[in-house]
């Protein structure tokens, strides 16, 4: 019989990977391949996917991503995000560790399936100002909004609630950049600096926008399918993916900081112990890390 912990343990091995008790089959082929990979142990990308935020991050990035009114139509219109969130999920933790752990053969491979799946995603959409415009997964206009608001959520998670990041915040954007590049991403932003001007100007420039579409997704990301075991602890990383929100992005999301009656909630210090709990549950170190590291030492790298 499970015990509670390894009940929790399960719940959350399933949420991030679709399976409850043994790594899926693309996590051991990241031992296969004949060269390290876009990025090695001690990069700025391995310490931040690698630590604990980026859960939060996962989260703060969907409600970014939905701001911008032609992401949000391609989500509603050509994903199952309600039927099947996990496994929505499931394949974008795939594709980012395959690109972090992986051999540069693996990264393109995981990068070409997933442009496959965006093949059917376009139709059309109202933008902020009321007008119809068409969109397609592959839109470089939309391809830099998902990158950047991705690279600025994992950057802003990790700042906020995890180690020092090696070489800074704009080593991280600098090499991530390289992700980019690989889904079609012209000239991505290579300094944090950079990105969060190409952020503000979206904003300034009135592209970003809330409405009922938008606070239908705010709603099923504050409240997901879970099972009843993670729920507490969700709520808590949900309410630290909205404390690491600018105030305007807040807004537009109908968002609000936790507070305990008239106090603000300590968000940081309850989201560590929280994020403190799940690293205790999931092993110090995660399975495709480990079999990035087996692939290192084969191919006589120190790892």
């Amino acid at each position: 019989m499970r015990t509670m912990l390894q009940n929790f343990q399960a719940e959350l091995r399933h949420t991030f990977t679709g399976s409850r008790d043994v790594a899926p089959p693309w996590v051991a082929r990241l031992e296969e391949g004949d060269d390290a990979g876009y990025h090695l142990p001690g990069s700025a990308v391995w310490t931040v996917h690698g630590g604990m935020p980026a859960i939060v991050a996962g989260i703060r990035a969907l409600l970014m991503q939905s701001l911008h009114p032609g992401a949000l139509t391609g989500v509603h219109e050509h994903s199952h995000f309600r039927e099947d969130p996990l496994g929505r999920l499931a394949r974008t933790i795939r594709w980012i560790f395959t690109v972090t752990y992986g051999s540069t053969t693996a990264a393109k491979e995981a990068t070409a399936w997933v442009q496959r799946l965006h093949e059917p995603v376009r139709g059309d959409y109202r933008d902020a100002a009321g007008e119809m415009k068409s969109y397609a997964a592959s839109d470089p206009e939309l391809l830099r909004w998902i990158h950047i608001a991705f690279t600025d959520a994992f950057l802003t998670a990790h700042t906020m609630f995890g180690s020092a990041i090696p070489g800074g915040p704009d080593a991280y954007v600098r090499e991530w950049a390289q992700a980019g590049e690989l889904m079609g991403v012209e000239s991505p932003p290579v300094s944090a600096g950079q990105m969060r001007r190409e952020l503000r100007d979206w904003y300034d420039g009135g592209t970003l926008t809330s409405g009922p579409m938008v606070a239908e997704t705010v709603h099923f990301i504050r409240h997901p399918p879970l099972h009843p075991i993670l729920r507490p602890g969700y709520r808590v990383l949900f309410a630290a993916a909205v404390a690491s929100l600018e105030p305007e992005y807040r807004e537009l999301l109908g968002l609000r900081t936790a507070r305990l009656g008239p106090l603000p909630l300590p968000v940081k210090l309850i989201t560590r112990a929280t994020l403190g709990v799940v690293h205790l549950a999931l092993g110090r170190t995660g399975p495709s890390e480990l079999a990035a590291r087996s692939r290192l030492r084969r191919l006589g790298f120190r790892a």
